[in-house]
């Protein structure tokens, strides 16, 4: 089921604002950091949460973006100032955010590779318990065999045994009627 479109309006109940509110300024945070990294714009976004916590996020940092964006008006000469001192530190916050790129990069891969495992071992586990069922029901066959052999074998050695040693009752009966039906 794909994603739905929702219409868009204040979300009434606190528990759910609050979890929303999370998960959209994450995906916010994760996009200025796109696009500070793909476009090399200079970022800064400040939010508010509904329990009036701040969070933030900058590129290169928010202090610089906003120092940027509050004296532009300003001469150019303090401008020049200003991004000189600050470029040393640039260059490290650059760095910095690709590396933090690179290392979400392999925490994303490392949870898909984490999930494939398990559906795996999953997978392993209900081909095993369906040997097993195979095995169990196998043995009750055999046991079965084993025991309908045994019953035959049984009757086998009884019907020997009788051959050899006629129950006397049986055998006069018969005799007589061989002399009846002679007469």
């Amino acid at each position: 089921m794909g994603r739905r479109k929702i219409e868009i309006e204040m979300v009434k109940d606190p528990n759910t604002r609050q979890v929303t509110f999370s998960k959209r300024r994450t995906g916010l945070f994760k996009k200025a950091n796109e696009l500070s990294l793909l476009c090399k714009a200079e970022v800064a976004i400040v939010v508010f949460s509904p329990g009036n916590k701040p969070y933030s996020f900058g590129h290169p940092g928010v202090d610089i973006v906003a120092e940027k964006y509050l004296q532009q008006g300003s001469t150019s000469s303090d401008s020049q100032e200003n991004s000189s001192i600050d470029a040393p530190n640039m260059e490290k916050l650059e760095k910095l955010n690709q590396e933090l790129v690179e290392v979400l990069a392999e925490i994303d891969e490392a949870e898909k590779e984490a999930k494939s495992q398990d559906q795996i071992l999953k997978e392993k586990d209900e081909k095993n318990l369906i040997e097993l069922k195979e095995l169990r029901d196998s043995y009750n066959e055999f046991l079965e065999s084993v025991k309908l052999r045994l019953s035959d074998i049984e009757i086998s050695q009884y019907m020997m045994l009788l051959a050899k040693d006629p129950v006397v009752g049986v055998k006069a009966k018969s005799a007589k009627k061989k002399k009846g039906s002679k007469n």
